[in-house]
């Protein structure tokens, strides 16, 4: 990957503001032709979602410019049409002659989606380098796990649909473990950057794997097992899915043996195996997804799923067009099935245009995770582009009953405040190791701080080349190497 330079800021800068107005666009014509297809004309808010999204959307354009220059130009905007997509489908859903949801939901999800954005600045602007955040590696994971504990707290948590997942705050409602898996993620980095040589070396072998030592691989095992436990008590199962694989695969990402993917799917499917046999709404979820057209469920727990796959047959290829689709007839149409509404009415074209989006954001998090100079960074950017990866598949998946129904919410498209605030804060995350990865090594990092510990792993994961890896690392860090060269990151098979 070419480094930017300087004198590639201001193209870098126009390409962002035109991706942010087609964004921005295509949001603005989906609310259009909602209103048209239903009211004949502009839908009511119309003027207010547009102004408040296009003034968020390039307040954070700017932020970005100004305190982090070099910053992936694509990401936001890929964001911002995800939002501003959702958006639409939200407002339509609110024009449905239902009394009772008329209203309810557009102004809320707007609502959060600029909380998210203003945090996701804030994010920008408070965190100058990612690598300070490694000073809390153990403060994120004592986070982590108080966030996961929070709805088992009398008078705090309060269940919903069978699950105890969420707390009310006044007549606010939040699910703290969206927020725990960034601690986690950031305590993972941390620990893991640390002690990867450990964990890649030391240790005995099992059928040809290398099994690290128990009291190095101990603490986030720990950690893991602790939250599991909670969550699974809470029969949050959705969520215990993503932080499994959110361990697994960082530790994948720092030792670079494959043994643990295999490791870990043995285990998921052991777990699998046992959540089955003890807990009866697992056990429900099952025969929804192996039967789920049954007399006996269709009426009651396999309705919502089903409804849904009638709502994407009926879009067919092409959909039913904006406001012509009949979303009022799938339970959670606005948040847990937000894909078999857009589905309905855009169709598998506009299905598949949403995942490619997706992919888009996920492959440029992965990418600047391989360009980033720092071990930390690394882990980091590679660990959140892997979580909402996976949460995609598990969403879309439950959906579309390729896995059972989890739970989980489509990150920046549902209507729910913790997932759109957890996310934007992924994302502004994510931006601020693109910017460190971009950013010509001759030129100093604001506030750099240097590493260290060297971002080396023994197993061949990453190498520092130019120098002792030591002085290649900590000089990129500090922003005081000769040459591009003295800090090159070579990933095995990749060579930025």
């Amino acid at each position: 990957m070419t480094a930017l330079r300087p004198e590639e800021g201001a193209p870098t800068r126009i390409a962002e503001a035109i991706l942010l107005v087609v964004a921005l666009a295509l949001g603005m014509g989906g609310m259009w032709m909602v209103g048209h297809s239903l009211e004949g004309g502009l839908p009511e808010g119309f003027w207010t979602y547009t102004i408040v999204l296009a003034a968020l959307a390039f307040t954070a354009h700017i932020v970005l410019r100004l305190r982090a220059p070099y910053a992936d130009q694509v990401i936001l905007p890929a964001v911002v049409l995800l939002n501003s997509v959702s958006m639409a489908t939200v407002l339509r859903q609110d024009i449905v002659p239902y009394p009772s949801l008329q209203g309810a939901n557009a102004p809320r999800h707007i609502m959060w989606s600029a909380i998210g954005i203003v945090l996701a600045c804030i994010v920008i602007v408070v965190i100058r380098d990612h690598r300070s955040l490694r000073r809390l590696t153990y403060t994120a994971m004592v986070v982590g796990i108080v966030l996961v504990i929070l709805p088992l707290i009398p008078g705090l948590g309060r269940e919903i649909n069978g699950a105890k997942i969420w707390i009310y705050i006044g007549p606010f409602s939040l699910q703290p473990a969206e927020f725990a898996k960034i601690a986690f993620a950031v305590f993972f980095a941390g620990y893991l950057v640390a002690n990867r040589d450990t964990l890649a070396l030391a240790g005995k072998k099992f059928l040809g794997l290398q099994l690290p030592r128990l009291r190095d691989l101990g603490p986030i095992l720990i950690v893991w097992a602790v939250s599991l436990a909670v969550l699974i008590g809470e029969k949050d199962l959705g969520t215990s899915l993503l932080f499994f694989g959110l361990f697994v695969g960082m530790l994948y990402l720092a030792t670079d043996r494959v043994g643990w993917i295999a490791i870990g799917l043995v285990m998921f499917a052991a777990g699998a195996v046992v959540a089955w046999s003890i807990f009866s709404h697992v056990q429900l979820r099952v025969n929804i997804w192996l039967d789920a057209l049954n007399p006996d469920l269709i009426n009651g727990p396999s309705f919502q799923l089903v409804q849904g796959l009638f709502a994407m047959a009926y879009g067919g290829m092409f959909g039913a067009g904006w406001g012509e689709g009949y979303p009022q007839y799938v339970p959670f149409a606005f948040s847990d099935f937000i894909y078999a509404a857009i589905g309905e009415e855009l169709g598998l074209t506009g299905l598949l245009a949403i995942l490619l989006v997706y992919l888009v954001i996920i492959q440029r998090g992965l990418r600047h995770a391989i360009g980033v100079r720092d071990g930390f960074g690394k882990l980091l950017a590679g660990g959140l582009a892997f979580v909402m990866a996976l949460q995609l598949f598990v969403v879309v998946g439950g959906i579309t009953r390729v896995i059972p129904l989890t739970g989980l919410t489509l990150p920046f498209m549902a209507q729910g405040g913790s997932s759109l605030l957890a996310n934007w804060i992924v994302i502004a995350l994510m931006l601020r190791i693109s910017d460190a990865a971009r950013r010509p090594s001759a030129l100093p990092t604001r506030g750099a701080l240097a590493d260290p510990v060297p971002a080396v792993v023994g197993g061949g994961a990453i190498e520092v080349g130019g120098g002792t890896p030591v002085q290649a690392e900590t000089e990129a860090g500090a922003g005081r190497s000769g040459t591009p060269d003295d800090a090159t990151q070579i990933v095995r098979g990749v060579d930025r």
